[in-house]
């Protein structure tokens, strides 16, 4: 069965009970599940597909709260390893009334990046399946190399990799190489999915078609382009191919939004090829779009991903903007 692998972080997001708080105002919070690459997996598997986690958490309660909380919703876990050399990486959220998000984050080291290549077990990639990353995983550490080597080895058994830089820029001490580093991995990929809120940081173009061609590099043929309640597109090296309108939704935590979009193009990807998503792409973003707006409709992540009735019912009920 095809199978997306997403490689990375896995921590524990501390979600605000209130809104409108500094982070140092919050009174209380609720640990929940999260990390981009894990919250992309726990989409898939709660769409219905076939999905694993590459990472490595503390031998810790939050540790055990990860391992227990990815195992009930069918992520595959064998590829989460545990490691008594560092604890489970923490990440302290604030909200404002619009549900956007400031982060604290506590991981110097955390588990996730000490982790190496040989502490895996064996890797067995198809051209069917496909590879996912972002750039929190890629600051110096021993989980910056295992990604090269992971990614390399996905290339060789020809599947897909597909790049979401997620940018967190409180997590490196020089956005310069927060910048060099995202360049040197986008080459990597077949997928690029990139926010208008990256674009011009990643790039230094302040143009956005000028930008979003100057991502053609290397193996990549798809950019994704996300612009948050406003929708997405899809572009190849010919220019843009497909547009589509986000949802009409109340939001209340946007946390894991960006995961479950780019979730539901893997899930979707997963049944068919590249090729299919250029032919296909407004039926992929449509899709998405609904993923992504379901899950900001709650609060947390991987709570609030939805299974694939809730989106068939907002697709059925509810209009785009």
């Amino acid at each position: 069965m095809n199978k997306l692998f997403a490689m990375g972080e896995a921590l524990i997001d501390f979600i605000p009970n209130e809104r409108d708080s500094k982070l140092k105002e919050v009174s209380q919070f609720q640990p929940q599940v999260g990390g981009a690459p894990t919250n992309v997996a726990s989409c898939v598997a709660k769409l219905g597909g076939n999905a694993s986690i590459i990472t490595q958490v503390g031998e810790d309660a939050f540790g055990e709260k990860i391992e227990d909380t990815l195992n009930t919703i069918g992520v595959d876990t064998n590829y989460l390893m545990k490691t008594d050399k560092a604890t489970t990486a923490l990440a302290f959220v604030s909200l404002t009334k619009e549900g956007e998000r400031d982060f604290a984050f506590y991981r110097k080291p955390s588990a996730d990046m000490l982790l190496k290549t040989e502490d895996l077990p064996d890797l067995n990639f198809s051209s069917t399946d496909i590879l996912h990353f972002c750039s929190v995983d890629l600051v110096e550490s021993p989980m910056k190399q295992t990604h090269m080597e992971i990614i390399d080895k996905m290339l060789k058994e020809n599947g897909t990799v597909v790049f979401d830089p997620n940018l967190r820029f409180p997590l490196w001490d020089s956005l310069d190489d927060l910048r060099e580093t995202v360049l040197d991995f986008i080459p990597k990929a077949h997928i690029v999915k990139i926010s208008d809120e990256e674009l011009e940081f990643i790039t230094n173009l302040k143009d956005e078609n000028e930008a979003i061609e100057s991502l053609f590099v290397g193996n990549v043929e798809i950019i994704i382009y996300t612009e948050g309640k406003n929708g997405a597109s899809i572009y190849t090296k010919n220019g843009m191919i497909a547009r589509e309108n986000g949802f009409e939704v109340t939001v209340k935590d946007t946390t894991g939004a960006g995961d479950a979009f780019i979730g539901a193009i893997i899930f979707q990807l997963l049944k068919e090829d590249r090729k299919h998503l250029t032919e296909n792409g407004n039926q992929y973003l449509r899709f998405a779009n609904a993923v992504g707006g379901v899950t900001t409709t709650a609060y947390g992540a991987i709570e609030s991903l939805p299974y694939l009735e809730d989106v068939e019912n907002l697709m059925k009920n509810s209009e785009t903007k």
